[in-house]
């Protein structure tokens, strides 16, 4: 588990907008960008290709 005092400091890399807690990931509640935690560590690389960043079409 996330230590609580560390997660209260995590904010997206990009957009700098807090984080939302879901049961794998934290997402950001701006872009959408999902980042992973892998062994209770999350995974804050915006450039992961892993990332499963919403479009919007206009």
């Amino acid at each position: 588990m996330l230590d609580p005092a560390v997660r209260a400091l995590l904010v997206c890399p990009v957009e700098k907008a807090p984080l939302r807690d879901e049961p794998e990931a934290l997402v950001c509640t701006v872009c959408g960008r999902r980042y992973p935690i892998v062994d209770d560590i999350p995974v804050m690389l915006p450039d992961d290709p892993s990332q499963d960043t919403p479009t919007t079409e206009k």
